[in-house]
């Protein structure tokens, strides 16, 4: 029975289920607890103090806090009220019994940083959105939803798998009011006999996000970041590209062309790059971007633009302006939100058909992914709008830049939270930047995110694990980059290369136009084989065939 009594403070709502349940499933699948049963444990964390609540009559409370869960068909629905209290986390702990041999699989906060891996269990390690938990024939999945209402991370240790929800606005405590905050949906799933941990993974990804939205066809083409690294110039791009677009066939799925960072005017200041609606005169004295997405169509490829949305033009008023840096935009002002959509309508009236947009994480937050761990900002700042969690400030952020695009456009994120973009953009970038000159950065970055994230592929969204680059003929050797190249192409995953004309030759050509062509079909996605014995595997399943690479 499911029991509801509000009092003023906070309420979480909690299902509970009958512990003979929760213990029978355990029981069919050694070393799975099903979190959908209510946990042991409740902490709310304000901003004032840590509060553990006692269970009585059903609810969980402290003083002036009351808290609860519902349990959904496939979840535990997680709610929060606070009319009273700046609220900074709510943990929610499970006991679980100590597992000899098993290992854990965490996720990362947004890009990966080519440090994923399988690794035995370590109470400190912060594993966000969701871990998989295996002893390398079956793996088990726990984690949150997609659009989560807060930045969920997992710590397991030798008794309990403990969830952290952070529900800070920015760095300070979120004021709610007499607003419900979702807080999350856990959910979790039981691995099953014969299948790979990897397929258990992928079926977790889709258990975690039921709606996605994916492109129509498979995403390849070229970006010219790693031929040029924001010194291009129309002519060079054009000619990148009519070089790429005579490689592929005529007709049938076209590939995309993406300008990146540095065809936009720059401010005054260097890191204040435009208002993103004049050309950089080094790019081209003459082009307007309307045109020049007209040139790329002529040459048979699909028109993609770059670019960093929150970042502070010259003359943005001063009440757009993040607390945390003055130099970035703040989207939870009306004003901002507006000038998103607009942003975004703008590019895809010019006629671009993908947009790429980067940075708001960072610009955001003021840390990259691997640098967030357990504190994904520092503390003592907030947004404008102190009622609204960083979580739903992203979220909003996101949905600000879909409606602004439609359906005119492709949306493809970078430096952007998975968990929080799910269902609304139709591709993300899985990894930091791969290299155009050192090989050893797209072993890492590259190699590492394709075989820990590929499982989020057609389930979250379509996977970016970033180019095959190479920005002159010897600056990576071509018996390294030519393998990532042929596992990018095999993998069933969006497919970008950066190589400009000179760098590729006669005898580099063939193996170019076979990944191109290749890239431009639907595939089964790559499994790597040995994921459990490297951060790097070299042994992949593609198409049904066995691949190995010396990487």
């Amino acid at each position: 029975m499911i029991k509801r009594r509000i009092i003023s403070g906070i309420i979480l709502v909690l299902a509970l289920e009958p512990a003979w349940l929760a213990g029978a499933r355990a029981a069919d699948a050694p070393g799975f607890v099903d979190l959908r049963r209510a946990p042991d444990a409740v902490r709310v964390v304000t901003e004032t103090a840590t509060n553990e609540l006692r269970l009585a009559g059903g609810k969980w409370r402290s003083d002036d806090m009351e808290v609860t869960t519902r349990r959904e068909r496939n979840g535990l629905a997680v709610e929060l009220q606070a009319p009273t209290r700046a609220v900074k986390r709510v943990e929610l702990r499970w006991p679980t019994a100590a597992a000899p041999g098993w290992r854990f699989l965490g996720d990362a906060w947004e890009r990966a940083y080519g440090d994923l891996e399988w690794k035995e269990r370590d109470g400190a390690r912060v594993m966000p959105w969701y871990f998989l938990a295996s002893d390398g024939v079956v793996a088990h999945g726990f984690g949150v939803k997609t659009g989560a209402g807060t930045l969920c991370y997992w710590t397991v240790d030798s008794s309990n798998i403990i969830l952290h929800a952070d529900a800070r606005c920015g760095g300070r405590g979120v004021l709610l009011g007499r607003r419900e905050l979702k807080v999350c949906t856990v959910v979790c799933r039981a691995g099953r006999s014969g299948e790979t941990p990897f397929a258990a993974a992928r079926a977790f990804c889709q258990m975690m996000c039921p709606d996605p939205v994916l492109p129509q066809h498979p995403v390849y083409g070229f970006n010219d970041w790693y031929c040029s690294y924001g010194h291009d110039t129309a002519d060079g791009f054009l000619t990148n590209v009519a070089y790429l677009t005579s490689l592929i066939p005529a007709g049938g799925n076209r590939p995309f062309a993406v300008v990146d960072d540095g065809w936009q005017a720059e401010g005054k200041r260097h890191e204040q790059r435009g208002a993103w609606n004049e050309v950089r005169p080094s790019f081209s004295k003459s082009l307007t971007m309307p045109g020049f997405a007209r040139e790329i169509e002529a040459l048979g490829a699909q028109p993609g633009l770059w670019c960093r949305p929150l970042i502070a033009n010259d003359d943005a008023p001063a009440g757009w302006r993040l607390a945390r840096d003055r130099n970035f935009l703040d989207p939870t002002v009306p004003e901002v939100r507006r000038h998103i959509r607009q942003l975004m309508a703008r590019f895809a009236g010019w006629g671009y058909r993908l947009i790429k947009h980067d940075y708001t994480t960072d610009d955001l937050l003021g840390r990259w992914g691997f640098e967030m761990g357990s504190q994904i900002t520092p503390d003592g700042w907030a947004f404008a709008d102190r009622s609204r969690t960083t979580a739903e400030v992203i979220r909003d952020l996101y949905e600000d830049i879909r409606e602004g695009a439609g359906r005119r456009a492709l949306i493809l994120g970078c430096n952007t939270m998975g968990h929080l973009s799910a269902g609304l953009f139709e591709m993300q970038r899985i990894g930091d930047d791969t290299s155009g000159r050192e090989w050893s950065r797209t072993r890492k970055m590259g190699v590492n995110c394709l075989a820990f994230r590929a499982p989020q592929d057609g389930a979250f969204f379509a996977v970016d694990a970033d180019c095959a680059g190479q920005s002159t003929r010897d600056s990576v050797p071509w018996e390294k980059n030519s393998q990532w190249l042929d596992l990018l192409a095999r993998s069933g995953t969006v497919v970008f290369v950066s190589f400009p004309r000179e760098a590729v030759g006669p005898e580099r050509e063939g193996a170019l136009r076979a990944a191109l062509i290749a890239a431009s079909r639907r595939q089964p996605l790559g499994e790597p084989e040995d994921w459990f014995d490297s951060r790097t595997p070299s042994r992949w399943l593609l198409d049904g065939k066995e691949a190995d690479y010396a990487w």
